[in-house]
């Protein structure tokens, strides 16, 4: 009995120890994230780029190690963390010096939209779909594409856009006290080649319409569209194919 309430007291005692060492460890990996953080910059939460997400999620990994681990002497996780933060660095600077190394470690923009168009190869490349692009559009403010003149994906996943002339932001010179137009929404009635049936009942119209409308004799040609449309106002159809 006296055995067994040894053993209870030296379980608990290490209990004890390992918390306040778990402690002491959580505070130290913090601040010492927090100083790194500090010095990369704002862009590591602002404006992650692939470089700065891989660099973000290691020293997270690593200092939550660090908080948890007794195994191994705290300076390893410190001379760890220490190696990635001056690799970041050097990233960095190297980027700012040469044009060619700043876009093998962060890449280039790629165009979504040229002119007007759909680029196809661009959203392979982005590894998004049409979807993902009107979504994006609708966040900028673009409800219809057909609004847009270009449109770029940074590098940090932002959408840049560009819109037609017709469609700039209205300035106070632009504008007349004696007119006024209704704001009409656009119609997706194709994505990736399936047809909306949503988008046809919105406006009242069957499938045979819209073949007739896209001047197609059968359904499978539809897979040749990424992106189909129909404007309330002017009701016409405007299609974006594949490259």
């Amino acid at each position: 009995m006296h055995k067994f309430l040894r053993m209870i007291d030296t379980n608990d005692m290490f209990g004890i120890d390992r918390f306040y060492w778990i402690l002491i460890n959580s505070f130290a990996s913090f601040w010492f994230l927090f100083i790194i953080s500090k010095i990369l910059g704002k862009k590591q939460i602002a404006q992650l780029e692939f470089i700065d997400y891989a660099v973000g999620i290691s020293l997270g990994s690593i200092a939550a190690e660090w908080a948890i681990a007794s195994e191994q002497p705290f300076y390893y996780y410190a001379a760890s963390m220490a190696i990635f933060f001056v690799l970041a660095l050097l990233v960095a600077l190297v980027g700012r010096k040469n044009t060619f190394f700043k876009r093998i470690f962060k890449g280039k923009p790629v165009t979504l939209i040229y002119e007007g168009k759909i680029i196809s190869d661009g959203l392979k490349k982005s590894k998004i779909d049409v979807n993902d692009l009107l979504s994006m559009l609708r966040e900028k403010g673009y409800f219809n594409p057909n609004d847009v003149a270009y449109a770029l994906f940074e590098t940090s996943g932002q959408l840049s856009v560009l819109p037609k002339g017709s469609q700039r932001p209205v300035v106070i010179e632009d504008i007349d006290s004696h007119t006024s137009e209704r704001a009409t929404l656009t119609n997706v009635l194709v994505v990736d080649g399936a047809v909306s049936k949503s988008g046809l009942r919105e406006i009242g119209k069957s499938e045979d319409w819209l073949l007739l409308k896209l001047k197609m004799e059968d359904r499978s040609e539809l897979k040749n569209i990424m992106l189909a449309i129909y404007d309330q106002k002017t009701q016409k159809i405007t299609a974006h194919y594949k490259n």
